[in-house]
């Protein structure tokens, strides 16, 4: 069998929360259900020029002849199953994906795809939060501009393998989000506005910027934003300003939801992901209960 040096694009993409989905609906629904989700994932893959390489329990790994049609079908995928959620099917409930991919060296040997590029979308994908989408900065930078102007940086990190630090970046397919982006872009190169997160809980009002670039709630005394819930832990959560960027990060063991306008419910575990737009934030509790310790957010430019 011989082995074949080419550039592909890369794409990995994971069901999140694959755990709690069997512990929710019972191992055999489980099963269904993503076998179910692999099945959609794969069959958008092949409609942008994919290759199925393989599925492996609750992801599958393909292969494109380009970032762009790579980029395009991460895109799809996560709006298939948000259309699936509108049409509230009964025989499938619908899960949220990380999506991570990369444009560069693979080696290709019989069915499976080895080297550089197979290795750095494997990194991509397991820094990436739910409906989120990851790439490298050398693969941002070879899209065509249309896509190239949905990507933006949001850190840096050391990847196995790789002198230095990598640029990371990641690529928008939301709406709400696109508009987001574009509005802080505009307002910072056309007017040089900082923006700032604003925070109401009860009577306080509390402001998350430069100047103040962190803030911690829970139920310890030490916190900036003090909760009596008996499902919030003593340090519950850490909001954080990261170079023009909003991100919560949640360290309890009840978790965290957040809501914003125009997006589905997020909840995190020992996850974080940015706040976008404006909406609320519940400490350890499902929006559905009691919403007398709700946090509204809302980011000012």
């Amino acid at each position: 069998m011989t082995r074949e040096t080419t550039k592909l694009a890369v794409l990995f993409a994971d069901i999140a929360k694959s755990t709690e989905l069997y512990e929710t609906i019972g191992d055999k629904n489980a099963q269904i259900q993503i076998t179910s989700t692999l099945s959609l994932l794969s069959e958008v893959a092949s409609n942008f020029n994919g290759v199925v390489i393989k599925t492996i329990g609750d992801e599958v790994m393909c292969t494109f002849p380009n970032s762009d049609c790579a980029m395009e079908a991460a895109k799809r995928m996560h709006m298939a199953l948000d259309e699936i959620s509108i049409n509230n099917k009964k025989d499938f409930t619908p899960v949220n994906i990380y999506i991570g991919f990369h444009y560069g060296q693979a080696i290709i040997d019989g069915n499976d795809v080895f080297g550089e590029a197979a290795n750095i979308a494997a990194r991509m994908v397991a820094l990436a939060q739910q409906r989120q989408t990851l790439t490298t900065e050398e693969t941002a930078k070879s899209l065509s501009p249309t896509l190239q102007s949905s990507t933006r940086f949001i850190y840096k990190t050391t990847i196995k393998g790789i002198s230095g630090e990598t640029n990371i970046f990641e690529c928008i397919w939301e709406q709400h989000d696109v508009t987001v982006m574009m509005d802080t872009s505009a307002a910072t190169t056309l007017h040089k506005v900082k923006a700032h997160l604003k925070l109401q809980f009860q009577d306080q009002i509390i402001e998350v910027d430069e100047s103040r670039p962190v803030l911690t709630l829970g139920r310890q005394k030490h916190n900036d934003l003090i909760f009596k819930g008996e499902r919030v832990s003593r340090s519950h959560a850490r909001i954080e300003h990261r170079k023009g960027r909003f991100v919560i990060t949640d360290k309890s063991s009840n978790g965290t939801y957040v809501i914003s306008e125009g997006k589905k419910n997020i909840h995190l575990k020992r996850e974080e992901t940015q706040l976008l737009g404006k909406g609320v934030i519940l400490l350890g509790k499902k929006p559905d209960g009691d919403l007398s310790e709700v946090i509204n957010f809302e980011i000012v430019l």
